[in-house]
């Protein structure tokens, strides 16, 4: 059957509940199957049945067949406006992403893959050096992406709220109390604080933190670092290096700590801001001559799958990549498809994950 079975009936938005004719209720206005009803009576998912309405690709011809079926059979017919509506839209989410973060990578990953499942597809625009994070959303909506995706955004919050006013936004991985944009992230300080536990439950007690520098993530996870410290008596102890996001931050702050290694109050232990700090972190104490962990643990953060490689075995604290991304491109869809308009926002527990980065405070 082809997809003349659908007939056009009325005015609907292209995407979402549209508009058709079926049968009355008793006494009441005629009962109009939706998408969801088409996807039950196909046995497949509302977002198949919203590709193949709108005539996207990636759609087998043995399920694009039986929903226009499905849809035939219980009366369901598309209109003439959704469907030159859905030809107006470009199915496009825009992911913002920093190039040099493993976990920004991680997250894009999953990110498509909940987008490939939901009908539509991404477009990245990186930010690095030479292109800051302004210009890299200005690529964005040049290319008519119809939702943003922001991970680990650092712009100041007025900047956020002009960036929601054109498009919906779904911050990824910082707080923010912004009403008009939606909000997943994983407890930042609370992540931070699960290393310090750690690390207070081997024993240390001169743990110095290598921060991520000036970002809001950053002043998160300094500030669980800081509250662990103080609520297991350590405030005399709090040690702050300044570092950044990348192996060559955590690096230059190793090499800081080897120089005063074997000083009176030098660190035991180093939690740092995430898992490419920390790498750059034991790779500089390593050259050193220092041993980690029997002369210095070393925690990070992100749970990136560099930290599980067998020469490096990082303790860290993952933050569910994956539901994060989920979760995010659901938020972005129940805009654009379902017209939800209240603000939502997810924040979840991260976990610790404990390899041999991380032993006994040395005797």
């Amino acid at each position: 059957m082809g997809s003349g079975g659908l007939r056009c009936q009325g005015p609907a938005a292209g995407g979402s509940e549209d508009v058709v004719t079926g049968p009355r209720d008793r006494g009441g206005p005629p009962k109009a199957p939706t998408m969801r009803d088409v996807a039950e009576a196909a046995g497949v998912s509302k977002a198949l049945v919203s590709m193949v309405i709108r005539g996207a690709a990636g759609v087998s011809e043995d399920s694009r067949r039986r929903v226009l079926a499905a849809a035939e059979g219980i009366g369901y017919r598309a209109n003439r406006t959704a469907s030159l509506l859905a030809r107006r839209r470009t199915n496009l989410l825009g992911v913002t992403m920093q190039v040099r973060n493993a976990f920004h990578a991680q997250l894009v990953e999953e990110i498509q893959a909940a987008a490939d499942a939901a009908g539509y597809q991404i477009v990245l625009s990186a930010v690095s050096r030479t292109h800051d994070e302004q210009r890299a959303l200005d690529t964005l909506l040049e290319f008519r992406c119809e939702a943003l995706l922001l991970i680990g955004a650092e712009l100041a919050e007025p900047d956020l709220a002009l960036i929601s006013a054109q498009a919906p936004v779904v911050v990824i991985g910082r707080r923010t109390d912004l009403t008009g944009l939606d909000v997943v992230r994983a407890a930042e300080d609370t992540a931070m604080g699960l290393a310090v536990d750690h690390l207070v439950g081997l024993g240390h007690r001169r743990i110095l933190h290598v921060t991520g520098g000036t970002g809001a993530v950053a002043a998160d996870r300094r500030r669980g670092y800081e509250t662990a410290m103080t609520w297991h008596g350590l405030a005399g102890e709090i040690r702050l290096v300044e570092g950044g996001h990348t192996e060559i931050d955590g690096a230059a702050a190793g090499e800081l700590i080897a120089r005063h290694h074997g000083r009176a109050q030098a660190p035991t232990a180093v939690a740092a801001f995430n898992d490419a700090s920390a790498i750059g972190v034991m790779d500089s104490l390593r050259a050193a001559g220092l041993a980690v962990p029997q002369d210095i643990s070393v925690v990070g953060v992100d749970d990136a799958p560099l930290a599980a490689l067998s020469g490096i075995r990082l303790t860290s604290v993952g933050q569910s990549p994956a539901e994060q991304a989920s979760w995010a491109v659901r938020a972005a869809v129940e805009r654009l498809d379902d017209g939800r308009t209240e603000r939502r926002e997810a924040v979840l527990e991260p976990r610790l994950v404990v390899r041999s980065s991380t032993a006994p405070v040395p005797a």
